[in-house]
């Protein structure tokens, strides 16, 4: 019984676990607002201030953009090209970054 109520508890949080965005909407949006700044891939910055997106983590992504949007997070740059994401976008961009392999840590 106690298994059960446990079970039945982990399933109903499961809900309210972060949602996956759609990769390759992400790749899509990232070619018209990311790639001029941090490349294709997210893994090539044109400039050495530019940080490495590809590889980093989904809900760090999720996390900084929305910083940057609500001003949280101050770079008047960042702000101008988080604005116009809605909550979605936002996802699918960090679904599209995770996916991609970089220099930023070891991949396997």
């Amino acid at each position: 019984m106690r298994f059960l109520i446990i079970a039945a508890a982990l399933l109903a949080l499961s809900g309210t676990a972060y949602a996956r965005g759609n990769a390759a909407n992400g790749k899509a949006i990232s070619e018209k607002v990311c790639a001029a700044c941090h490349g294709v891939d997210g893994a090539r910055p044109v400039a050495p201030e530019n940080p490495i997106l590809g590889g980093q983590y989904e809900d760090y992504i999720v996390k900084a953009l929305s910083d940057y949007k609500s001003g949280k997070r101050a770079n008047p740059i960042m702000k101008a090209f988080a604005d116009p994401l809605q909550k979605k976008d936002i996802e699918d961009l960090a679904a599209w970054f995770s996916s991609r392999k970089s220099n930023l840590h070891f991949q396997r």
